[in-house]
């Protein structure tokens, strides 16, 4: 029992001691005139005391543990008390109209952009995203998620027609002058190995072998015969290797003719690629099945586990939070509050969900009240009341000892009078 409640109680009981024994006191003197008037009031306080006693202690126990009818009210009639308040909570104050209209004059989303403009910065909101992103990515299971963005990528790369992308590639060769650098590499191929002495030797060889194998007749054969005996094997591959070097660096020339003349004939070979439909085709083939044996399965996953680990590096720096959750945040608070139609509708949704919440759940109002209620045995319930309440209780009782003592002065004096 709190303090507060003692102290009430402490002084409704001296103020009914005091009546009686006031009552007492008066005896010897009733015969007197002051005597007479401060018994009859004495003796009016203290029947209006020990009544409203009665009454009080009546409320929650039968007064001195006697079984008088009519006494422990709220024990002996608390089913039907709880019922009343439940039906006064559900039917009169909160009622669902009186909900729905309390609501409707809330400005829940001008309460919300306040609240957010102002907690925006709050280090206890700032950790709260920060983890909650954080624990985002973690739970992110890239095991699960790796199929399906391969599946997407192989379906994307194979609905890809290269027939699309050939004629960008091939006009990049001669932009980028592709076609140059691949014929100076391949000049300078031939040129370093036509310097080789092994060349030398082989092109000789093949050089006398094939002259041992023209068919002539006459003077031609004559002639060969003649020549192939000057001449031996490492003179005509020195000659041929000579005439390779020549030609080799007569293309490397930038300005040489044959050169333009055979990047010319390059070109316009590359040119009837772009609509060779077999190439096309066999190009298609060969992406479809490469696309088709590869396995990026792990390669996928293993680099979502890195991104995620960047992620996690990167939320984690107060320069993140402030440099691009705050400016997104503020700026859609803002750009959301100047769209008055879109202001309108959020409130309304708001206010929508918390009307049909208290439409469905208006009955569970009283069924709380009455399962919290049911909890508690009579002795409790009876000491809460009294610790709430007892304090205007047990006001009543020094109001009617002490009424009680002024009435009881009013009736001496108009016995006295009449």
């Amino acid at each position: 029992m709190s303090k507060r409640k003692q102290k009430s109680q402490h002084l409704a009981t001296i103020s009914l001691a005091i009546m009686g024994v006031g009552f007492i006191a008066t005896f010897p003197f009733q015969d007197t005139l002051w005597g007479k008037f401060l018994q009859g009031g004495f003796e009016a306080g203290l029947v209006g005391g020990l009544a409203d006693w009665f009454a009080v202690t009546a409320l929650f126990r039968h007064p001195l543990g006697i079984p008088i009818p009519h006494t422990a009210l709220l024990p002996k009639n608390r089913d039907r008390i709880s019922g009343a308040i439940i039906s006064m909570l559900e039917n009169d104050w909160l009622t669902k109209e009186s909900m729905r209209n309390k609501i409707a004059s809330i400005p829940f989303t001008e309460r919300i952009f306040e609240i957010a403009g102002k907690e925006i910065n709050n280090p206890s909101i700032r950790n709260t995203i920060v983890n909650l992103l954080q624990h985002l990515i973690r739970s992110f299971d890239s095991s699960k998620v790796a199929p399906l963005i391969e599946k997407e990528l192989k379906a994307q790369m194979i609905g890809m027609d290269i027939g699309k992308y050939l004629p960008i590639a091939v006009d990049q060769i001669p932009m980028r002058k592709y076609d140059e650098k691949a014929l100076d590499f391949i000049l300078k191929e031939i040129e370093e190995w036509s310097r080789k002495e092994s060349t030398k030797d082989r092109l000789g060889r093949m050089a006398i072998d094939s002259l041992d194998n023209i068919k002539a007749d006459g003077f031609m054969q004559f002639a060969l015969k003649s020549f192939t005996n000057v001449v031996n094997e490492e003179k005509l591959g020195s000659i041929i290797q000579s005439l390779i070097q020549k030609g080799v660096n007569s293309f490397q020339d930038p300005f040489n003719q044959n050169r333009q003349t055979l990047l010319f004939h390059i070109n316009t070979k590359l040119e009837s690629i772009k609509t060779n439909e077999i190439l096309l085709e066999e190009l298609n083939s060969l992406k479809n099945q490469f696309v088709s044996d590869w396995d990026a399965n792990d390669k996928i996953e293993e680099l979502i586990e890195k991104l995620k680990q960047k992620a996690l590096i990167y939320i984690d720096d107060p320069a993140f939070y402030e440099g691009y959750i705050v400016p997104q945040m503020t700026n859609g608070l803002v750009h959301l509050k100047s769209d008055d139609e879109k202001v309108e509708q959020i409130d309304r949704w708001i206010k929508k969900q918390i009307a049909d919440f208290v439409e469905n759940n208006h009955s569970k109002l009283g069924k709380l009240v009455e399962e919290n209620l049911a909890k508690l045995d009579d002795k409790t319930l009876i000491h809460m009341l009294e610790t709430n309440v007892g304090k205007d209780l047990q006001w009543i009782r020094v109001n009617g000892a002490v009424c009680g003592f002024l009435i009881g002065l009013f009736l001496v004096v108009l016995k006295l009078i009449f």
